[in-house]
């Protein structure tokens, strides 16, 4: 008896949906984003001198001097490329009206005098079919995206830290939703 729902090998539709969320909640629970590794990364380093920081994640992009004697620093890290592979759809008999064909039959009987009858039967097929196998079609190419982390230091006339924060950050590798984190051994 069926109450609603299709049940494939067991699992329902809903079922499997929820399996998906279930699964994935933990992992996308875990991410951590840029405004948490902004937190963790001032905390870290104001009031540290700049020169530990850029001895220990590279050198600035730049420099800008302050009338107070202090700088601000533009720096950038952790650069990697990401190849990101091309998407498909297949089209074909993915298409709810592929290979489907109505046939209508149509039998008429007329006697035109006493002793004959004459039958005849119409049957025509109509239906939509696009050439039986399924193709794949390209939705997006294949692409290289660029990720980094990229930040403003400004440091006091003596180089101490007074503020740090990501100005740029880009997505991590795999599920990440912060590079800076990655960078900066940020976690949750």
């Amino acid at each position: 008896m069926s109450i609603g729902m299709s049940v494939s090998n067991g699992w329902s539709a809903l079922a499997r949906a929820g399996l998906a969320i279930a699964l994935l909640a933990p992992a996308l629970a875990a991410c951590t984003t840029t405004e948490e590794a902004n937190k963790a990364i001032k905390s870290r380093f104001i009031g540290q001198p700049s020169d530990v920081f850029f001895s220990q994640y590279g050198a600035p992009l730049s420099e800008f001097p302050l009338n107070n004697g202090g700088k601000v620093y533009r720096w950038r890290g952790g650069e990697t490329m990401r190849t990101l592979p091309a998407e498909y759809t297949t089209i074909g008999t993915a298409d709810p009206m592929a290979g489907k064909s109505t046939t209508k039959t149509t039998t008429t009987v007329m006697q035109p005098n006493s002793s004959t009858t004459v039958t005849e039967t119409r049957t025509t097929t109509s239906g939509v079919t696009f050439g039986g196998m399924p193709q794949q079609v390209m939705v997006k190419p294949a692409r290289v995206e660029a990720l980094f982390c990229e930040a403003q230091i400004s440091a006091d006339a003596g180089g101490i830290i007074t503020n740090i924060e990501a100005t740029r950050d880009t997505d991590g590798e795999g599920f990440s939703l912060s590079r800076c984190a990655e960078v900066f051994g940020v976690k949750k």
